[in-house]
C-alpha cells in the first residue's frame, strides 16, 4: 500500500528538518533543554538528533540547508518554530513535488 503524503512527511522530512535546526540552535548556543521548548519535542529526541540517531535519513540540498539557518535565526528572535517547520516543509514539497512521485 502506499504511503500519503503526509505519512512521507511526518516520517522522513519531518524528523530531518528538526534535526538540521536542532543542530543549528546547538551552535548559537542554546542548550538542548532550550532548543526542545522551542521546537516542541522532548530533550531526549533532541539528544537523538544531535547524535545523528534520529532525522539523519534524508539529504537535504543547500538551499532547503540556507532555509532552515534562516529559521534557526527566526526563531531564536522569537518566531514561532512551528510556522518556520511548516515554512521550509513547504519548501521541500514543492521542491520534491512529493505528489506527483507518489500517485
Amino acid at each position: 500500500m502506499k504511503k500519503t503524503p503526509c505519512e512521507i512527511i511526518v516520517w522522513t522530512v519531518l524528523p530531518c528538518i528538526r534535526k538540521k535546526l536542532a543542530e543549528n540552535l546547538l551552535n548559537k548556543g542554546l542548550s538542548q533543554k532550550e532548543i526542545a521548548e522551542k521546537i516542541g519535542v522532548s530533550n531526549a529526541a533532541i539528544s537523538q538528533y544531535i547524535s545523528d540517531k534520529r532525522g539523519g535519513n534524508v539529504q537535504l540540498d543547500d538551499e532547503i540547508v540556507n532555509e532552515i539557518e534562516k529559521s534557526a535565526n527566526a526563531i531564536l528572535n522569537g518566531e514561532d518554530a512551528v510556522k518556520e517547520i511548516c515554512r521550509i516543509c513547504k519548501i521541500i514539497k514543492e521542491k520534491m513535488d512529493i505528489m506527483e512521485e507518489i500517485c
